[in-house]
């Protein structure tokens, strides 16, 4: 079964051994480099954080820092994806990326409504423990079902969004994607919900890479898979708070 994460495959650790147990993939080792994404995304982020502010919060100041960080990001986890074995740079340049992105992002969604990025911080980093915790723990189990639910409630997604892009083009907007009526809450809600979830599927297939002895560089990539999904959780539970401001 293939994770709905394009970074994280079921071929993604097939034909790939280390040359030695020393330089074998760990759990812990790929945890240690998650931790290092996070630390690259984050400094990248409050630098564009800090200009936009000392611009008097002009969305413009930082709009070159955005579209840098979309597209750079974009490039780098394309690079990451079809080639791992240069993960060890490529995912480090990738958190840098997204972080100028998240930090554009993250200081317009903060002006409109204030408190709403630390809100979505501390929502998404306890979705990740908790998940982590269901994982270890066995209370939620990565079975051939439970794949298949997620991976096609997350197809489904992607495709109502890319339909929302395409119908924007031409002046129409779908109000249970950009509204904040009660119907629009309940899809966002389940579109975090689905997010994550995709994380069991990524711990499961990086246990698995641990398992049969994948190259230390694998670690790298596990952790960049990682940063994909939560990257895509933080951005929904932006989205999801300011729906929940916009009813008040």
């Amino acid at each position: 079964m293939q994770t709905s994460n394009p970074a994280l495959r079921t071929q993604t650790f097939s034909n790939i051994r280390a040359s030695s147990p020393s330089d074998a993939m760990t759990m812990q080792g790929t945890a240690n480099k998650t931790v290092m994404l996070l630390v690259l995304a984050f400094l990248p982020a409050l630098y564009v954080w800090k200009l936009f502010y000392s611009a008097g919060q002009n969305p413009a100041a930082v709009q070159t820092w955005m579209w840098a960080g979309l597209i750079g990001g974009l490039i780098f986890s394309l690079v990451t994806i079809f080639k791992p074995i240069w993960a060890p740079l490529s995912a480090p340049l990738y958190a840098a990326m997204e972080g100028l992105f998240l930090g554009a992002i993250s200081a317009q969604f903060q002006t409109a409504y204030p408190g709403i990025v630390p809100q979505a911080i501390s929502l998404t980093l306890a979705t990740l423990l908790v998940m982590l915790a269901a994982y270890q723990s066995g209370w939620i189990q990565a079975t051939e079902n439970f794949k298949l639910g997620v991976v096609a409630a997350t197809g489904g997604i992607m495709v109502v969004y890319l339909m929302s892009m395409v119908l924007g083009f031409f002046g129409i907007t779908l109000p249970f994607i950009q509204g904040n009526g009660l119907f629009s809450l309940l899809f966002s809600g389940f579109v975090c919900i689905i997010a994550a979830l995709n994380l069991i599927l990524d711990f499961d297939l990086i246990q698995q890479g641990a398992k049969r002895g994948a190259p230390k560089y694998m670690e790298w990539y596990g952790a960049f898979a990682l940063m994909v999904t939560l990257v895509w959780l933080y951005l929904e539970m932006l989205r999801l708070l300011a729906k929940l401001n916009d009813r008040k």
